[in-house]
């Protein structure tokens, strides 16, 4: 959700126009569309609602930053580059925290709905 926020808060056009110099295909749809999956997908999953639909959108998201974005930049989410007056600076990120990202989503999915969740809830609902 926090990344979705961020490009809300930032303005989807601006977004739209980093897709746009990635060459991406319809940079302004393909912006909207991460956005709400980002924002919606987020909350279905952090109330454990629809997980197992919601996860599909949302891994799609993930592998296409991840092919369009960090795949160059290699494995690792952490690239030191320097400590300047105490600071550490970083260079760009790896494709590692798209995997776990994916990997957490996966868990969800197979491990099934936890007891405090909307999915629970409505599988009761049918079960019953």
């Amino acid at each position: 959700m926090q990344h979705g926020y961020a490009k809300v808060v930032k303005g989807p056009e601006a977004f739209a126009a980093i897709l746009q110099s990635l060459h991406v295909p319809f940079p302004h749809l393909s912006a909207y569309l991460t956005i709400s999956v980002e924002l919606l997908g987020g909350a279905a999953l952090l109330l454990g609602a629809f997980v197992a639909l919601v996860s599909i959108p949302t891994i799609a998201v993930l592998l296409a930053a991840m092919f369009t974005v960090h795949l160059p930049y290699g494995f690792s989410s952490i690239k030191l580059k320097a400590v300047v007056d105490g600071r550490a600076q970083f260079g760009p990120p790896g494709y590692e925290c798209d995997l776990i990202y994916i990997g957490c989503i996966l868990a969800l999915v197979f491990l099934g709905p936890s007891p405090w969740s909307i999915d629970r809830y409505r599988f009761r609902e049918r079960n019953a």
